[in-house]
């Protein structure tokens, strides 16, 4: 990787150029500069091609690849020498000839020597090894998808990495070096436990930079035992973020402190007064993470007996508004140290072999920062020397003392980016189109990076795995899926703020109508003055993505957007007008829509889906799905929609024509939805059917038969869904099936032996299953089996024939999703 880095960095452009110049300024080296100038180009493709295998070389060809790297970088001083050489010096000039004429013939016998062919051999090696794994791609797509082999595949053991590295901080960052964490854990319980001089303490806060460790440090307060029995486990956690919903949070947070749950899905909440009658010896501690604003934090200051409010921002509040805050300092050196060593080699002190003193350097260079020590020391994990070296000046360059931490920081994590191959890097930056402190849904990335970098689904796994192992973003699992991998679909993406202001300002490079990503990083009430500014030309941008409130007709403007294939429209409010300009974007493939509101919002202005020919997915979170004319176009290129938080009742029945080769549906936590509208089964291209967390569905269509081409069916957490129709016995292709949290299913259909590929069964918390038909006993492909302790004994005698088919999950009680 270190020639790789060497050609795709600034050392290889910085040295062609210089080349370039002699060849054309110094008489006495032009014939050397130009010979080596073809040298260089030649070798690129090549240099290329180890880049885009991502794969390490044996160690005897690395080594004389750097030691191909040391010659040219040589070559880098020795041109600069020639440039900066006075033409009347003729002896100096003389020699720099000669010693250019040697460069070009050391450079001359790497490549006309066995080194080029050994590097072509290996790279075609890792070519051929590539076409053979990629051959095994599409079944393990599959499997990670429904999670047959048990963990999940590179999905799961990225998970699993995750899980581990979360417990390793939780363990080890508070002891690091006996300061830090420990000691703004033990002053904060203090600030929240103890009277000063007979005076409580409320309101308390936790403030240091972006980066630092406030949020790690809140959470870890949250998880303490001594601070849970003193509030009596009547701990919270809310995330405020820079564009919050004020209302939405006040109410949450009085669902919370009082204990008044809100039942069903009510469009309103109940509004928050002094006067309600709360237990005033009930002690209640509640967390505000990411706080930006004095303004905000005054809003949600609830006072209500009993309650402390503690508040983490990168700002100190005046003592008019938080009693007591504590500054949470930079790590010490030790505490750096380990940190880093853990991330960048599998311990906490820096190996004997490793060169000491460079690793002290980058360590030193990453600024005590808790987020770059964590980003860069992965980033450099099992890289060469010469990598090392190369990352460390580029440290050093990053930023002036002078400029602020936040600052410093956003230019040493921009390192962790540089030495991403082009695509992880593209796809990075396309997480500055989410809002803050959103869990991302799996599906939306995956999706969008398809449609973006004309990629396979099995390519965009393998860039989100490599940008978690990187820890440039964190996959989140969900709570209630218990210790096993159970699919895919349980999996969400996050994003520290940081890494996503640093998505974003790597995005904002350039002129605006130029850039390829038009992101507005916090909501606004309208769009931003510069893109107005601006309209007159066409906007080149590939992704847009806008944060406002409630759109009118008149509130958009009127831009020409010809290039955009990704559109990303979050909002909150109750009403929503489309945006005019959807005519204006010929080559829109994806659009998300997600609504923040608390309540179900209306669209207008539904005539422009006729022109979104060219459409492939489509996402819409907390709509109420309106009736599209009957003029709409049939949308022919549409394979994906996703409805979250719907209200769909009225709609379905009447669209189905307009999507004739929809591959995968999926309707989670969709109100109103008795019974799936039966024109669903003339979708005869459909394979992914998902209907999740809908709590009034009672019944299928009995023709789900007709869906012969579905791999995928998940039910879960209907609990008045009471039977399958036997239709389903005729689903040939059906590979995954999810009734889990289905507490009123009493049995499977009596055919089921007829889904002869059916491969996995998920029965996890369905405790009315009492019996299985005799039929499974043709289930010939099934691998595996989720199920609670009490239902694996109905398996036991599939099970003597196929040891390991029942995976009973650990029993997950918390209830910290239903936060999300």
């Amino acid at each position: 990787m270190a020639v790789t880095d060497l050609f795709a960095g600034e050392i290889a452009t910085e040295l062609l150029k210089q080349l370039i110049t002699i060849s054309r300024k110094s008489a006495s080296c032009r014939s050397s500069a130009e010979q080596l100038i073809v040298y260089i180009q030649e070798i690129l493709p090549i240099i290329q091609e180890i880049k885009i295998t991502g794969n390490e070389l044996p160690q005897h060809r690395q080594r004389q690849l750097d030691i191909f790297s040391e010659t040219l970088s040589g070559g880098l001083e020795l041109a600069n020498k020639v440039l900066n050489s006075p033409r009347w010096n003729v002896y100096r000039n003389l020699r720099l000839a000669k010693k250019m004429e040697k460069l070009e013939k050391n450079v001359s016998r790497f490549m006309k020597g066995p080194v080029q062919a050994h590097v072509l051999a290996d790279v075609h090696h890792v070519r051929v090894d590539m076409a053979e794994r990629f051959d095994r791609l599409e079944w393990r797509l599959g499997a990670m998808k429904i999670g047959v082999d048990g963990d999940g595949g590179w999905l799961g053991a990225a998970v699993k990495r995750v899980e581990e590295e979360e417990k390793w901080c939780e363990d080890n960052l508070v002891n690091l070096g006996g300061t830090g964490l420990e000691l703004g854990k033990m002053k904060v319980k203090e600030m929240l436990m103890v009277n000063k001089d007979g005076k409580e303490s409320n309101v308390v806060g936790i403030h240091g930079i972006g980066g630092i460790g406030k949020t790690t440090l809140a959470r870890e307060i949250c998880k303490d035992n001594e601070i849970k029995s003193y509030f009596s486990n009547k701990v919270f956690f809310l995330t405020v973020s820079q564009s919050p919903n004020v209302e939405q949070l006040r109410s949450k947070i009085w669902t919370m402190v009082s204990g008044n749950t809100i039942m069903g899905h009510g469009d309103m909440f109940p509004q928050i007064k002094l006067g309600y009658n709360v237990d005033s010896s009930a002690r209640t501690l509640l967390v505000l993470d990411d706080v930006w604003t004095h303004s905000v934090l005054e809003q949600l200051l609830i006072k209500i007996p009993g309650c402390k409010i503690l508040v983490v921002s990168r700002l100190k509040f005046p003592p008019s508004v938080v009693d007591c805050s504590y500054e949470l300092d930079l790590l010490t050196e030790s505490e750096s140290i380990s940190l880093f060593c853990h991330f960048a080699f599998g311990q906490t002190s820096i190996p004997v072999c490793a060169d000491k003193e460079l690793v002290k350097q980058v360590v030193d260079e990453c600024k005590r920062l808790p987020l770059a020590l964590k980003v860069i020391g992965a980033s450099l994990k099992g890289q060469s020397e010469m990598f090392w070296t190369s990352a460390k000046n580029r440290l050093s360059r990053g930023q002036p003392l002078c400029e602020s931490h936040e600052v410093q920081l956003l230019e040493r994590m921009k390192l962790s980016i540089d030495y991403l191959s082009e695509r992880e890097r593209e796809c990075f930056m396309d997480l500055g189109a989410f809002p803050e402190d959103k869990r991302i849904p799996l599906d939306i990335l995956i999706n969008m990076w398809v449609e973006l970098h004309d990629i396979d689904e099995e390519e965009a796994f393998a860039v989100l795995v490599q940008l978690s192992d990187k820890n440039l973003l964190t996959l989140v699992k969900d709570a209630r899926a218990g210790d096993k991998y159970s699919s895919y679909y349980e999996i969400s993406v996050y994003q520290h703020d940081v890494l996503r202001d640093l998505a974003i300002h790597l995005s904002n490079v350039g002129g605006i109508n130029q850039r390829r990503r038009l992101l507005m990083p916090r909501r606004e009430a309208g769009l931003p003055k510069d893109w107005e500014r601006n309209m007159d030309e066409p906007f080149n941008a590939r992704i847009i993505s806008i944060h406002t409130g409630e759109m009118s007709e008149m509130d958009w403007l009127r831009m020409d957007c010809p290039k955009t294939e990704v559109l990303v429209l979050n909002f909150s409010s109750s009403e929503y007008f489309l945006p005019p300009f959807l005519d204006n974007m010929p080559k829109l493939r994806a659009l998300i829509l997600i609504n923040y509101s608390s309540s179900n919002a209306i669209l207008h202005n539904t005539s422009v889906f006729s022109s979104l020919t060219n459409l492939r997915s489509l996402w819409f979170e907390k709509i109420s799905l309106p009736l599209l004319p009957d003029t709409t176009t049939p949308l022919k290129n549409l394979q994906k929609v996703s409805l979250v938080l719907c209200d769909i009742s009225k709609t379905v029945n009447h669209s189905a024509h307009l999507f004739p080769r929809l591959s995968e549906l999926t309707m989670d936590h969709c109100i109103n939805l008795t019974d799936v509208p039966s024109s669903i089964c003339q979708m005869q291209t459909l394979k992914s059917l998902s209907v999740t967390n809908c709590d009034s569905l009672q019944e299928l269509p009995s023709d789900l038969g007709k869906l012969s081409s579905l791999q995928i069916l998940r039910l879960s957490a209907c609990p008045n869904l009471k039977k399958l129709p036997e239709g389903v016995a005729s689903l040939g292709r059906l590979k995954y099936l999810d009734v889990s949290q289905c507490v009123n299913m009493g049995c499977l259909p009596e055919g089921i032996g007829g889904c002869s590929s059916l491969e996995k069964i998920d029965m996890r918390e369905c405790p009315q299953m009492r019996s299985l038909p005799v039929s499974v006993g043709f289930l010939r492909c099934l691998r595996r089996v989720i199920c609670d302790e009490e239902v694996s004994w109905l398996w036991k005698d599939m099970e003597k024939g196929r040891p390991g088919l029942c995976q009973v999950p650990q029993e997950c009680f918390t209830l910290d999703w239903l936060a999300e």
